[in-house]
């Protein structure tokens, strides 16, 4: 049997659109280990979902054995995972494999794993205002690139940072964006490790710094097509396998779209 599992709560609760004869399966408060678990051996899944779907399944799943085949049909918003691996949303792709060493992530004492990356700066705070307009106006479009701009220009300010990979230690000033990447891409289309390969058995770290906020503002929409790396002078990338990246002061940070507030510290580590 092949069961369709989508979230009734996303989108706005519209349903979503397969094709004549396909039942879906509400997944809203399902146990997905148990699920997984219960699954006779020729059943298979798709999650019709975007990131934040793939996110929580990973999550929810965690330590738990897969020897279903498990699909992703892309839809809403969020596909960042699909276009890291050349894939559109609309089809069905089998992801097994990419459930396989993913990292986790360690932050507030969370211990969370991630399937395209954990950022930490100004992504993490569009995130946060992205809630609280979602919180009062539900069916209000978010402007993810409009709320980074207004958050350049006057909101958010830029920190010092540490950035610890694999022992080695750098320092920043006036840092906007630290995340830790295992695809390519973030934040609805944003190449911000055009180099990083999910297959490559490493994380990348990408430091966008400036004391600038017009340079930080007017570099900002290279990043879309992984422009910024070229720009030596504000823009440093490590790679590695067990990074730590600690902020001067508590900011809102961000795994796979999910916020994570008053965060001074995390450590991602992909064995």
């Amino acid at each position: 049997m092949k069961y369709y599992l989508y979230n009734s709560l996303a989108n706005n609760g519209i349903k979503p659109q397969l094709g004549p004869g396909i039942e879906l399966t509400d997944a809203v408060g399902m146990d997905y280990a148990q699920f997984i678990k219960g699954l006779n051996p020729d059943d298979e899944v798709v999650l019709i979902g975007g990131d934040g779907t793939l996110n929580y399944f990973i999550n929810a799943v965690k330590g738990c054995e897969i020897k279903n085949n498990i699909y992703l049909f892309g839809s809403g918003t969020g596909n960042d995972f699909l276009t890291d691996i050349g894939k559109k949303p609309g089809e069905e792709v089998l992801i097994n494999s990419y459930l396989k060493d993913i990292p986790v992530v360690y932050v507030n004492g969370l211990e969370k794993v991630f399937i395209n990356n954990m950022g930490f700066g100004i992504d993490g705070y569009c995130c946060e205002v992205a809630d609280k307009i979602k919180k009062e106006s539900p069916q209000k479009e978010i402007n993810y690139s409009g709320i980074a701009i207004k958050g350049l220009l006057f909101h958010f300010k830029p920190c010092h940072a540490a950035v610890t990979v694999d022992g080695s230690k750098y320092e920043f000033d006036n840092v906007w964006i630290a995340p830790t990447m295992k695809g390519r891409y973030y934040g609805g289309g944003m190449n911000m490790a055009p180099q990083q390969d999910r297959s490559s058995g490493k994380l990348s770290v990408v430091v966008y710094h400036s004391p600038s906020k017009i340079k930080a503002l007017m570099a900002f929409p290279s990043i879309f097509k992984g422009e910024h790396t070229g720009k030596k002078d504000m823009v440093s990338i490590f790679t590695g396998n067990d990074i730590t990246v600690s902020f001067s002061r508590p900011c809102a940070a961000q795994i796979d779209g999910e916020t994570v507030l008053n965060v001074t510290e995390y450590r991602a580590v992909l064995s």
